[in-house]
């Protein structure tokens, strides 16, 4: 199991009240929350191995190089306040080197890798894997990581992570019209605001997938816009072909990498916390309490 760490602790800090509280006052929803999550997983799941991926770079400088608007405008919504304006205390960034201390007295394994994204980490677990993989993550980018015969599903929350989204391949066809691999292919052709992704304007989700039925690939894609005797409309041809810069480093951008320099690292699920003493200095400093004390009862526990 692959947790897209940050995903869900951005989930828990806003799914659990900021009333939850060390004794110091000094919010830790977050931490709690994740606690939570990854205690309801195990026990739901029961994964044999798990790896908490993380972020070490959420804006890889060679992804921006390729394209230069690739998550500019979270870099803009940063430097966007004035001082005119009200400032919103941020108190999720605070919580991660707590979380990533706790994580790491529990044993449970911790990967980030500097220059790559956490999509990138758990894509190269993926490939890497020997057997089934379940990759927890309320990002839809990880969808092309699904593959029916490999046993890879992306575990998608839709209220925090007792009711998920189990998708595999059928899913992905009936909502998107494209399996894992064209996944990918559909994410660059209709874009991504969300990440700063321009797509080919006037290629939507359903066009995309309509492009993708017809042609197999971008490649295939491509290759039609080549082809006079191809079905395409004539707008279809003329943007596409506008869009050749943007569609020849779109793939590298958007497709997460799977040759990140892992390292070796212990993925076994921990039965028991490997710094006792280090993970009860945490609870009592962060009061931790029940929501720790649950998720290594469900460690301890023999079938989980």
């Amino acid at each position: 199991m692959l947790l897209d760490t940050a995903s869900l602790y951005f989930r828990a800090y806003f799914g659990v009240p900021d009333s939850v509280k060390a004794p110091d006052g000094t919010p830790v929803n977050a931490v709690r929350g994740l606690l939570e999550f990854i205690d309801r997983l195990v026990k739901d799941h029961h994964p044999q191995h798990l790896v908490a991926c993380m972020d070490a770079d959420w804006r890889p400088h060679w992804r921006v190089e390729l394209i230069p608007s690739y998550k500019a405008h979270r870099v803009a919504e940063e430097r966007a306040a004035g001082p005119d304006q009200e400032e919103v205390p941020d108190t999720l960034s605070p919580q991660v080197p707590v979380i990533e201390e706790v994580l790491d007295a529990l044993g449970i394994a911790r990967v980030g890798v500097a220059e790559y994204e956490a999509d990138d980490v758990i894509g190269t677990f993926t490939a890497r894997a020997k057997g089934p993989v379940d990759i927890v993550t309320g990002d839809r980018d990880l969808y092309q990581l699904v593959d029916d015969a490999r046993g890879v599903r992306v575990l998608y929350p839709l209220k925090g992570v007792g009711t998920l989204q189990l998708t595999d391949e059928a899913l992905l066809r009936e909502k998107y019209g494209v399996d894992g691999r064209g996944y990918a292919d559909l994410a660059l052709l209709r874009g991504d605001p969300s990440d700063g992704l321009p797509g080919v304007p006037g290629v939507g989700e359903k066009t995309a997938a309509k492009l993708l039925a017809e042609f197999g690939d971008l490649a295939g894609i491509m290759a039609a816009v080549d082809d006079p005797a191809a079905r395409l409309t004539p707008t279809q041809r003329r943007r596409l072909d506008e869009a050749r810069p943007y569609l020849a480093v779109a793939p590298k951008v958007v497709r997460v990498a799977d040759d990140v320099p892992l390292p070796d690292v212990d993925t076994a699920l921990p039965r028991r916390a490997r710094d006792p003493q280090a993970l009860d200095a945490l609870a009592a400093r962060w009061g931790l309490g029940g929501s720790l004390n649950r998720l290594l009862t469900t460690l301890d526990t023999p079938g989980t």
